[in-house]
């Protein structure tokens, strides 16, 4: 995602609230230099600004006046160090305005009070202890101005102690500032740091939601959605709108919400798309006071595939133990079946003795495929140039299935390398190339092996594909399924196994439709996508 760029929170060595406070300090300087100003410019005499001195005012306030829009001017291209510079700003105020009040006649002009405004304004902002060290400025300079008067004008010693009490002034408000100042910095770091975390912790929700395997929906109480995920568009099967409601997603979701809005408790209801029939559960909750509903919706499909796979996995146990158990004992029987047939024997005997060795061939097949489904977890994938392996591969099948070679085409890339386990690949091709071969014609080409590398997803494909009949539309939803067969001898456990012993190699085996024979497709990962994975762990 792109976006401005925040600013920073320091500029400076201080944080960017400080520099804020700073302008809006010089802005007040500028608004009361230019009051200043037009007061002597309009009502010199009315005012009782320059009583005593006018020029000395008008010069002064002109002069406040121009270092006022220097400051503010400056301010954004002057990044001294912030102390100096409030310390210039400051000693500029106490100067310009002791001058008018010399020039206005002293303390009773009312002048000093803006003394006290600045002296406040400073320990907000300067926020340090040169907030005392500007409190001495100020009271240095009023008594300055009292001391000047009185030795020129003869004023009234106890002007003076007019100027003590406001210098005593002077010092409290410094003092009341800088604590303000300090509690005002603690709780702005404060905010500042939960803001981080808050921040942090809505981004992490949000990825949490946004990876969720279930759809999530806020959805407001006048049925307008707020928030969502990617899942819950993909379950529901609909892309939103800009300003979605909730008919937009699903109308079915949408009167049940309704229900539920009238019911005002935690419900739990099934629906099914319109598009695609996928059955999913919905749960509202309550999100609070605000009155928006949660809805977390979930693929009753995939909950059942995990169920499945959760019995098939303790079936699978059991069977491998069962299949120990009678491996034994059936070796026995085939031993007994061997031993009968070479004795001399009527007609009858013998066949009965060909159908105990067939069936005893057939369990022993079982039992080798179950206790074959029980070591898929241990792999060891090893880079694989497939042109080769399946060259020879091949030359095996025909030899052992007693079929021409010709039957089978293979077009693949010289350089291409799969990722796979030699033993586990073995296996898989054995089960996809013999059922090939059994429901192809056997003339040449009959079964085409074709092999495609994908460079940049990194990932290798490899076609089976053959010229019979296909999978008819009732066994296609079955053909993965353990212990289904079409073949009067078969297990029922071949593609099962093999899509298994995929899974055990970071590959996948679907079919891919008829072509019109049966088209199987294993998609695994080569050489280059190992190797990127691997720098990735010894980073980590």
């Amino acid at each position: 995602m792109s976006g401005p760029r925040p600013e920073l929170p320091y500029t400076a060595g201080r944080p960017v609230s400080v520099w804020t406070s700073l302008h809006y300090f010089n802005i007040y300087r500028l608004i009361v230099a230019s009051v200043f100003l037009l007061a002597v410019a309009f009502y010199p005499r009315t005012s009782g600004l320059g009583s005593q001195s006018l020029p000395l005012f008008v010069w002064t306030s002109l002069a406040y006046w121009l270092l006022a829009i220097f400051f503010y001017g400056a301010l954004k291209r002057l990044r001294i160090a912030f102390n100096r510079l409030l310390s210039l700003q400051v000693a500029a105020d106490i100067l310009a305005i002791t001058l008018m009040m010399y020039a206005s006649g002293g303390e009773k002009s009312g002048l000093a009070v803006m003394l006290l405004v600045v002296l406040a304004g400073a320990g907000l902002v300067g926020q340090g202890r040169l907030a005392l060290f500007y409190a001495a400025s100020a009271t240095v300079a009023v008594l300055f101005e009292q001391t000047w008067r009185f030795l020129n004008f003869g004023a009234d010693l106890a002007d003076f102690v007019q100027a003590g009490i406001l210098c005593i002034g002077f010092f409290a408000t410094a003092i009341s500032a800088r604590l303000l100042a300090r509690r005002v910095i603690a709780n702005e770091e404060l905010a500042r740091q939960r803001g981080i975390d808050l921040a942090n912790q809505l981004s992490v929700s949000e990825r949490v939601i946004r990876d969720m395997q279930d759809g999530v929906m806020v959805v407001a109480p006048d049925e307008t959605v707020r928030q969502w995920n990617p899942q819950a568009e993909m379950l529901l099967g609909v892309r939103a709108p800009a300003r979605p409601d909730l008919a937009s997603f699903s109308v079915a979701l949408a009167n049940l919400y309704r229900s539920y809005r009238k019911g005002a408790r935690e419900q739990l209801a099934s629906l099914r798309v319109a598009g695609s029939g996928a059955l999913l559960r919905a749960r509202f909750v309550h999100a609070g006071e605000s009155g928006d509903v949660l809805i977390y919706l979930e693929d009753m499909g995939r909950i059942q595939q995990q169920a499945q796979q959760i019995k098939l996995a303790a079936l699978g146990r059991l069977t491998a133990n069962i299949a120990h158990e009678i491996r034994n004992p059936l070796s026995a029987i085939s031993h007994a079946a061997e031993l009968l047939r070479e004795e001399k024997r009527t007609e009858g005997q013998v066949r009965l003795s060909r159908i105990i060795n067939d069936n005893a061939q057939r369990l022993e097949r079982l039992v080798r495929d179950v206790l074959e489904l029980g070591r898929r977890d241990r792999t060891a994938q090893e880079p694989i140039r497939l042109t080769g392996f399946l060259e020879s591969f091949l030359d095996e099948l025909a030899m052992r299935e007693e079929a021409d070679r010709g039957v089978f085409a293979l077009r693949a890339d010289a350089d291409a390398t799969l990722f796979f386990d030699r033993t586990h690949l073995n296996q898989v091709l054995w089960n996809l190339l013999s059922n090939a071969l059994r429901y192809c014609s056997r003339m040449p080409g009959a079964v085409r092996i074709e092999v495609r590398e994908s460079i940049p997803s990194e990932r290798v494909e490899l076609h089976i594909i053959d010229d019979g009949a296909g999978v008819d539309e009732e066994t296609r939803g079955k053909i993965f399924e353990p212990f289904f067969t079409t073949h009067g001898k078969g297990t029922g456990l071949g593609l099962y196994i093999a899509r298994e012993l995929c899974e055990a190699n970071d590959a996948s085996l679907d079919w891919a439709g008829n072509e019109p024979g049966a088209h199987f497709r294993i998609v695994g990962r080569n050489q280059r996508w190992q190797e990127d994975r691997n720098e990735e762990n010894d980073q980590d």
